[in-house]
This record gives C-alpha cells, structure tokens and sequence, in this order.
C-alpha cells in the first residue's frame, strides 16, 4: 500500500544524485499502486528510464495504466532540447517508427515498452496522443498520479533537457501525498483534474491524434512477453544496476526484494500460465453470474439455445464464454459464427483474441485467402492430421457470404457433433435465404443471441428459429432484460424525453387520404391487417414516408440541440437516428416482406441525412458532425474520434444499430418513426452502454400522432395503431429514471384517442 510502503523524504522532493533518487519513487510506487496516470512530453530514454523498474511488478498485481503523450517536436522543442549544440544526439523516440528504432535502445528502455506492450494487449492500458494547437511546442514535464484504491500520490517535475542532463540524467521533481493534508490534497485534485480533462478530450490547448496505430506500432516492435519473464528481466536490470551502483541500494533495495517474491509467487501459477498461453476469460474477474447461468441454462437444453439479452449486457462474451467452458472440458474448441455486416466480423474478431483463441478465420469480400485456410482446417479435421488442439478453429462469416452455395456447402463439411454455431442478431436467421439453409445446417451445437429475438409480422420465421435452436413455447433458453441489467448496474441509468410532432395541413391531407383507404384492410378486433395484399403494402409505405419526412420533426430537433448546447457548451457524445425513408426502389415478395427492411435499405434519403447533419452545423461553428453511412471507409476512425470526444456529433440512419460499439455515447435522439420495435431497443441499448466517464444517458424521442378527424372511418384504426405506439413509449418510460414526464408530454393525444399511456 502507498501509505504504508512508500518511502518519503519529509520535503517530498526527489533529485538525481541525491539520497533520494527519482528511480527510488517511481520503483517504489509501481510496485505498490495499481492504478497509474501519467503525462509525458514525449518518449525519450531520460523521461523513460526511471520508469523501468518495478513495471513489471505493477503489472503483476493486476496495474491498469493511462499514458498521455506528445507525438512530435516542434522546431522551438529542438532548440530548447538541444540548447545550442548542433552535433548533439537526440534521445525521441519517434513512436510511429518504433520498429526502426528497437535495435538502438537500452535494456531498460526495451523492458520499459514490453511491459506497455503487455498492458496493450491485455486491454489494460489507455493511451491519448496530442499535439499543440496552436504550435507552441510542447510541455516537458512529465506528471502524474499514483493509486492504490485508498490513497493517491501524485508527482509533478521537469524532464530537464540541458546537455548536463542528456548526458547525467538529473532529474528533479515534488511529490504530493493525500494524506499530508489540505494542501497536498488540493495538489491532488489539480493534477488529477487536469489529467482527466485532456484525457477526455476537454483540452482546447491541444489537438488529439489518431491511437490505434501507436499501440499496434507497440505491440508489434516488442516482443509479446509474459509476466513471469517480464519479472525476471525487471530483476536482471535492477541487479545490473546495483552492480554499477551500488549507492542505488536504497532507491531500488524495495522493488528488488518485491520482485524477487512476485517471481516466487509466480512458479507453477496455473492462473499467469492461462493467461499466456491458452484460451482463458479476458477479465481476472471471470464470468458474471448471469453468464455463468446461461451456460449452464444451455447445457441443460442440448447445447441449444436462444439467449435474449438486452443490447449492451456482452452477448458476445456470454458466447464465447460456452466456447470456452467447452475448451475447458474438450481441450479443443471449433466454431462458426454468423454476423449480419462486415464491421462486426472485425469486432467478433477483436472479442475472440481477447479470450487468446487463435486460429480465426472470416469469410467476407475484405479476405480473398479465406478458401484456402477453410480447405486446409478441413483436410487437417479429415484425417486427424495433429492434435485436437491444434486443429481448433473460429470460423467468422456474414450472413450473405455463409448463403452463397460453395460457401455454404463448404462449411458444412465440418464435424456436427463439434462445432459450435453461433448466430449473432439471430433474427436474421429468419430470413428466406437462411430459412432454406436452416433444414440442412447440421452442427449439433447452437447458440442463438438477440437483444429483440422476434420477427415482426413474421410466425413464419419466428417459428423456425424457435424451433432451430431448441426453444419450447414462449421462455428462451436464456433472458435477461434490459430492466435486470439497469438494475444491476450492467447498463447505465437514463431520462427518457418523448416529443409530440404534428403533421403540417399538407401532410395531414395525405395522410388522411390514405388512412381512409387502408382502413379496409384492418382487422379492428386485432388491431392489425390479417393478409397484406400489394396494394396494401403499397398504401402502406407511402403513408408511413409521410410519418418519417415530417416536416415538424426537424424543428423539435433543433430545439433539443439547441437546449442541450446552451446547457453544456458542447454536444459531445450524441447520436442522431435521422429519418429513414424517401423512395422505395421494390417491392418484396410475400414471404420475405418487412416493410421497416424496405424503407430503410432502399429508400434514397440522403438529403434527410444532409438536413439534419446541416442543422447542428448550424447551430455553431465550433460543432463537429459526421455523418456515419453504410459503405463508409473510414468507418472505425470516426467512431473512435466521436469516442475521444474530436467528433461531437454523429447523424445515421440505420448503420448504428445491430453491434456498433460506442459506450461512449451520451445522448441519443430518434428522429426516425420506423415503427419498428427492434430498431427503438437496439438504440436505446447501444447509448445505455457503461463508460467510467458517464453517470446517466439521455434519450430524445420524436412520436409522431397524427390527430384524425373522431368522426372519420379510420378514428378506430388510428387509434388501434396509436395504441401499439404508446405501448413501447411505456416500455421506454417505465425504466427511466423520469417516468413521469412520458405522460404529461402525450397527454393531449392520449386524451384524444381515449387511451392511456400503460395500454395493458
């Protein structure tokens, strides 16, 4: 513990050369911290080396670490570094050239970037690069934060870049501990506080830059270690040390003592052994209780089963996990995954490294060489051509490449009894090219995963996937709902803010007309329409395109934004679902008809998208908004400059609802009345998601109520339908943390038609 452990000079100053040397405290408190901040100028061997000893120690006790470093010097940097002399060598470490670089560095400095590299890949490390922006070079200081969970020191000193220094490393600094006192503690809560808002993105003195390629640039100049050698190479640097120095004895003494015993401790460890080098669950924590119980609901079932779990509660994970029990008990593990979109191939990817399964193959247009590799794991499966082990395998696919005949024909070649097929958005599977793949899939396996497992106007398909995966009347093999997951802190808590739109004269002309004529068709005692005809499905989307393009929609919209900007100075973190739907360029045939499908895959609505995008651009130049479309290119950069804050906005129709992970996100507002009930849960999960940063979500949403004429022929349709619409505004409300507001919102409508917001 810090308090405890840290050994403190009383002027809490530490200097090179003195009693107390700066690679004493560092040392000292990795090896007693789990939690590590730190602000760099830049890499360099003097900000670095003092950094080296006990790393791997902090890695060992479980550290998480975030780093915020500059990414270049500017000409003023390389004058003030250099101080005059041209012939002088300087110690940057170019991070977007680590890989040329390696050879050149010190033991300690390689030591130092295998320990970040481990962070890196076990998802323990967050790394922010920024740049000055208005180029006035950057801050040589090098600050930061230790934390044990009960106490906090924090340091703040100069990487003093004199000749001297380059050459003798002198280095100086002042340490603040929160139990000092007052003053210590309001030192704290600076450095802490000034951390936190660049880390956030909150720092208008600096610009941020793009991470993903540092820490791939990291993890593949740097060997892929394990804790064990980590500590043993940590132990052979600091007795090096000590050799050259023994005057060092004092300053490294601690964290040499505390190594050595880690490195005992660590001897026949099953726990680092799993952790390195088989497939193990990526959080020491292991399996939440629910998804323990899924597994065990699913085994219990055949190892079939349907899990309905609420958007954001980690259906992937809860996957995996069965894959991996199954690897547990088999010593193999073989599986094919179905993902609706290319992006989620790659994030199903990302998930199955995390549990160090290997072997992974995706079958999409992005892998021309996928054939082959399937080829060899099925000759190698044929005849038992190495171990079971070995032959191991994760096969991910999109629905439309797993449909094709070869493709489908191919994978199916594999060993029934085990494989494990898993079905992500298994709704999917309900559709007419699954439907005839479903009778002839013959893995024995199954695993079927939604947050809104039912098809709509669909018993057809419904009843096929229940029966596919072994579900029995109305419970799926394995629930849990959105309100569970609120309650139990899985997804955050969220205000809930419908808003009444009204239909212009012009619209509500049309859409009288039409309502008139679709009142044949409807079922009053069902409230529904018994046999959609051509001409009804027609009548039917030309209506509903009204309901999606009102006009009013687009000034309730500015409204918000111009209320939430006015109350936060920004709008960082918000969603926008734009409405959906213009021209249809077909119509389905009968048994594949899902009228939200053909709104939203072939309407041309880019000028709804560009409205809407325009109004927030608007609002204030400051404001950055992207619009984020299906065929997008830079698709992963967006999302992760809207995560960091660079992007405040982002305007879609459909491309982020099934999978997109953005926990980030804030604020969401759905422009869109698709009335499609799976659309409205998967975006209230995906704003619902946990980030340490956010305490609750906001949800905006526009409900559009035409108020017909109460002596016209289709009063009692519209009021059946409006009834549907309350139902899920309730469902909406109930879980929110203003239930309230809902009713007194739609009051007016609700007494128009005589209904009530709880519809039951």
């Amino acid at each position: 513990m810090l308090k405890d452990e840290l050994a403190l000079p009383l002027h809490r100053r530490f200097k090179s050369g003195t009693e107390w040397e700066p690679v004493g405290f560092f040392s000292n408190s990795l090896c007693c911290a789990d939690k590590f901040d730190l602000m760099l100028g830049f890499f360099s061997s003097t900000a670095i080396n003092v950094l080296s000893d006990g790393f791997a120690s902090f890695l060992y006790h479980g550290g998480q670490m975030r780093m915020i470093i500059n990414d270049f010097l500017s000409q003023e940097d390389k004058i003030a570094i250099m101080v005059g002399e041209d012939d002088l060598s300087l110690p940057y470490f170019d991070i977007k050239k680590l890989s040329l670089i390696r050879a050149t560095l010190s033991k300690r400095d390689k030591h130092f970037f295998e320990c970040l590299a481990w962070l890196i890949r076990n998802n323990k490390m967050e790394i922010k690069v920024v740049s000055p922006r208005y180029e006035n070079g950057i801050s040589h200081t090098k600050t930061g934060l230790f934390s044990d969970g009960q106490n906090k020191v924090a340091f703040e000193g100069s990487c003093n870049f004199s000749k001297t220094a380059l050459v003798d490393n002198i280095e100086s600094f002042t340490v603040s501990c929160d139990w000092d006192g007052a003053v210590s503690q309001a030192n704290i809560f600076e450095i802490e506080r000034d951390f936190n808002n660049t880390f956030k993105g909150e720092n208008p003195s600096v610009d941020y830059l793009q991470v993903k390629d540092i820490k791939t640039q990291i993890t593949d100049a740097f060997n892929n270690k394990g804790i064990e050698e980590l500590l043993q190479d940590e132990k052979d640097i600091i007795d090096d040390q000590l050799d050259e120095n023994p005057s060092l004895q004092k300053a490294l003494g601690f964290a040499r003592r505390k190594v050595e015993s880690e490195i005992k401790n660590s001897e026949g460890s099953m726990y680092l052994k799993l952790q390195e080098d088989t497939p193990h669950f990526p959080y020491p924590s292991g399996p939440r209780d629910y998804q323990k119980e899924a597994f065990d609901k699913w085994v219990l079932n055949g190892q079939k089963g349907l899990f309905a779990m609420a958007t954001g509660t980690g259906k992937t994970i809860t996957a995996l996990n069965c894959l991996l029990e199954i690897y547990k008990r088999k010593k193999y593990y073989k599986a094919i995954i179905l993902v609706p979109t290319a992006a989620l191939v790659d994030q199903w990817e990302e998930e199955c490294l995390k549990f160090n399964f290997s072997n992974i193959i995706k079958v999409y247009s992005k892998n021309p060489l996928w054939k082959d590799n399937i080829d060899r794991l099925i000759f190698n499966e044929k005849y038992n051509t190495g171990t079971d082990e070995l032959n191991s395998f994760i096969i991910i696919s999109t629905y439309s490449s797993f449909c094709r005949e070869k493709t489908f024909n191919l994978l199916n070649q594999f060993d029934r009894k085990r494989v494990l097929f898993i079905a992500d958005e298994c709704h999917n599977m309900g559709s007419s090219s699954m439907l005839k793949k479903m009778k002839t899939i013959c893995y024995g396996r199954r695993i079927g995963l939604s947050a809104t497992p039912q098809r709509q106007f669909d018993d057809r398909g419904n009843n096929a996937i229940s029966k596919f995966f072994n579900i029995k009347g109305d419970e799926y093999t394995f629930e849990y709902s959105m309100k569970k997951a609120i309650e139990n802190g899985v997804l955050c808590k969220y205000l809930y803010y419908p808003h009444l739109v009204r239909l212009n004269a012009e619209e509500m002309t049309e859409y009288e007309e039409l309502s008139l004529k679709i009142a044949k068709y409807f079922n009053y005692e069902t409230c529904g329409f018994d046999n959609a005809d051509e001409i009804l499905k027609m009548l039917l989307l030309k209506r509903k395109r009204i309901i999606h393009k009102a006009v009013g929609k687009l000034d309730v919209f500015k409204k918000i934004i111009y209320d939430r900007y006015k109350e936060k100075g920004n709008l960082k973190y918000t969603l926008v679902y734009v409405p959906e739907g213009s021209k249809p360029d077909y119509m389905p045939d009968s048994d594949d008809f899902d009228l939200t499908d053909v709104i939203d895959d072939n309407a041309e609505a880019d000028h709804l998208i560009n409205l809407y995008t325009r109004a927030v651009c608007d609002l204030d130049q400051s404001i950055t908004v992207r619009k984020f479309v299906s065929g997008q290119k830079d698709r992963e950069e967006v999302l992760n400059d809207f995560a960091e804050g660079r992007i405040q906005v982002l305007t879609s129709m459909k491309c982020l609802d099934e999978g997109i992970d953005i926990p980030r996100s804030e604020m969401a507002i759905f422009c869109s009345s698709t009335g499609n009930s799976r659309q409205f849960i998967q975006r209230r999960g995906r704003v619902l998601r946990q980030h340490k940063d956010k305490e609750i979500a906001i949800i905006h949403d526009l409900v559009v109520a035409p108020m017909v004429n109460p002596m016209s022929g289709d009063y009692r349709m519209e009021q059946g339908l409006l009834r549907n619409e309350l139902s899920r505004v309730n469902n909406f409300a109930q879980l929110a943390e203003n239930t309230s507001y809902s009713e007194m919102e739609l009051r007016e409508v609700i007494d128009y038609y005589g209904l009530s917001l709880d519809t039951k």
